[in-house]
């Protein structure tokens, strides 16, 4: 086993696209050969992107928590009649632009719960608002899940509702709603969101029209390894044809909180082992992805560290409001100080560089 996997591993630095098998061996791997299997994210990461860790100045802001949908791996969306219901209105939303602006932010990115009276109007109007408030600010939000939403609501096709986010001030959109792109799963953690064919063909029509989006994938649930390399099959296969993806974001499953870990239909999230595998596989077979980020939100600020050393070279943003992994459980959710994110690239001998949501180094 050991020199097969280090063959595979010197072929893959060597050029040797990795097949899906192969990426289902390392997902495997089980004892001190996964340092082996990082050694080699790491080095073609560094050959890829250089040594630089970037992050981007951003701030969410999530309009409502209010939503039809019940995902099984979501623990901060409500029902009419919940505690804790909010939903901003135009003048807490420019607020908040506001407040993004004065801290020098680049990205505000917003995604929601699906209001019941949410339509295309309502997305592309948010984006109005946001646009008065901070002009200069781009907008990275939305993602395909909310695009099929407004096409249902507002009898419109999903290009046609990307081309008025666009026209809005959409910048780029969200990946997300992605979680494992493998319908037999989705039926069990979100049996309300649009399928794997659905996600793949509004990803493809953001692309086409020029709204570059980034890649997500949502684990340690009820997933298998066979499923999360479909996942990744899925999403190397779009970036080929569209090239549209600015980076790849695994999201570890925050359980706390959840439905379907209190159900006893998911596990307790990810080890840590899974944590660094994902990003080191990932690195290896997405050959076509220049990017890869470690979340801190999701794994905190050490392991995604070890990120760093295992094949990722972003750390995400500064995010300033977040809750939607903060209602599933997670904690210390809501900023990360650059000053701490560079005290942790430079204890791994790399450099903090600021960067634009497009990865453009300021």
């Amino acid at each position: 086993m050991k020199e097969l996997l280090q063959t595979l591993l010197d072929d893959v630095k060597n050029g040797h696209r990795m097949s899906e098998d192969e990426a289902l061996l390392l997902f495997n791997v089980r004892n001190r050969q996964i340092w082996e299997i990082a050694a080699a994210a790491d080095e073609m990461r560094e050959n890829r992107v250089g040594n630089a860790v970037t992050y981007v100045r951003n701030q969410n802001i999530n309009v409502t928590n209010l939503c039809v949908n019940s995902c099984g791996f979501c623990g901060f969306s409500k029902k009419p009649g919940d505690e804790g219901i909010y939903f901003h209105d135009k003048n807490e939303i420019q607020k908040k632009a506001n407040l993004a602006k004065k801290r020098k932010v680049s990205e505000i990115c917003t995604v929601s719960g699906l209001h019941p009276d949410f339509n295309a109007h309502s997305y592309c109007e948010v984006y109005q608002w946001i646009r008065e408030a901070a002009p200069d600010v781009h907008i990275h939000a939305s993602n395909p899940m909310e695009v099929a939403y407004a096409a249902k609501k507002s009898h419109m096709s999903t290009r046609e509702v990307l081309i008025a986010m666009n026209k809005a001030g959409l910048g780029s959109m969200c990946g997300t709603a992605a979680e494992i792109l493998v319908d037999d799963v989705r039926k069990k953690i979100c049996a309300q969101k649009i399928s794997t064919d659905e996600w793949v063909r509004i990803i493809k029509e953001a692309h086409a029209i020029g709204i570059p989006t980034t890649a997500t994938i949502m684990y340690g649930h009820c997933e298998s390894e066979e499923d999360r390399v479909n996942h990744l099959a899925i999403l190397r296969e779009i970036q080929d044809e569209t090239h549209g993806f600015t980076e790849f974001v695994p999201l570890s499953f925050i359980h706390m909180n959840t439905p379907l870990f209190r159900q006893k239909l998911a596990r307790a999230g990810a080890t840590g082992r899974e944590d660094l595998l994902m990003v080191a596989v990932a690195r290896l077979f997405l050959d076509n992805f220049k990017n890869i980020q470690v979340s801190w939100v999701k794994e905190g600020i050490k392991m995604a560290q070890l990120g760093l050393i295992a094949g990722a070279n972003d750390l995400g943003g500064t995010m300033f409001e977040e809750s939607i992994s903060k209602g599933a459980g997670a904690v210390n959710t809501d900023y990360l100080d650059p000053a701490e994110m560079q005290r942790v690239a430079e204890d791994a001998g790399r450099t903090l560089k600021r960067r634009t949501t497009l990865y453009e180094l300021v």
